[in-house]
């Protein structure tokens, strides 16, 4: 999937779409004399980002960050790779780390088929599928927290639609998130829910 951002110029959304798109219309928005406040979001964390937008719209894209689609296991393999090759079998994208477990889970791990490191693994997944749905659920209503927190912290019912946000209460929140401005309003239901279907 294509990461998304999207550009809100003070309460209204300006521009969505991919970073060079959305930069280009701030660039631009920019430029007019006046112009209120404007924040780019990615959309996948809702963190507001900073770009430089110095100077023509090729100068400004070839400055901008080039994401890497996303891959759990990219820092693993990245960190595996600039280690300098050593006698043995190659790492394979493995990274070794410090896990701590009582004895009776070190004694459980050794007796599994492969080791403690393949029944870690094995574990590791299972979970990954297990909870796959719930950490995007997560991810999503982190998301939209932090969009909220930026552009809406001072609005009427922040606090208590923060609370049923969490809660996962839809109703109560669309209730209190009615009366903000409409394109706020429609970008956190966006990002909190637009991956689940109605209660």
């Amino acid at each position: 999937m294509r990461p998304h951002f999207t550009a809100f110029i003070g309460p209204q959304r300006l521009a969505a779409g991919s970073l060079a798109e959305v930069a280009i219309a701030v660039m631009n928005a920019s430029q007019r004399p006046a112009a209120p406040p404007i924040i780019i979001f990615a959309d996948a964390t809702g963190q507001p980002i900073d770009l430089d937008l110095r100077g023509t719209e090729r100068d400004v894209i070839a400055r901008l960050p080039q994401p890497a689609p996303y891959d759990p296991d990219a820092a693993a393999n990245q960190a595996a790779s600039t280690e300098p090759r050593g006698r043995g079998r190659p790492k394979l994208g493995v990274v070794a780390r410090e896990v701590t477990l009582l004895p009776r889970h070190w004694e459980w791990l050794g007796a599994q088929p492969g080791g403690a490191s393949v029944a870690l693994r094995k574990l590791v997944e299972e979970a990954r599928r297990a909870n796959g749905d719930a950490d995007r659920v997560r991810a999503a209503r982190d998301a939209a927290y932090r969009f909220m927190s930026v552009m809406a912290g001072n609005l009427a019912g922040f606090e208590e639609a923060s609370r049923a946000l969490f809660a996962d209460d839809r109703r109560r929140f669309a209730g209190l998130i009615a009366g903000w401005p409409d394109d706020i309003r429609d970008h956190v239901v966006k990002l909190a829910f637009s991956d689940r279907a109605e209660p």
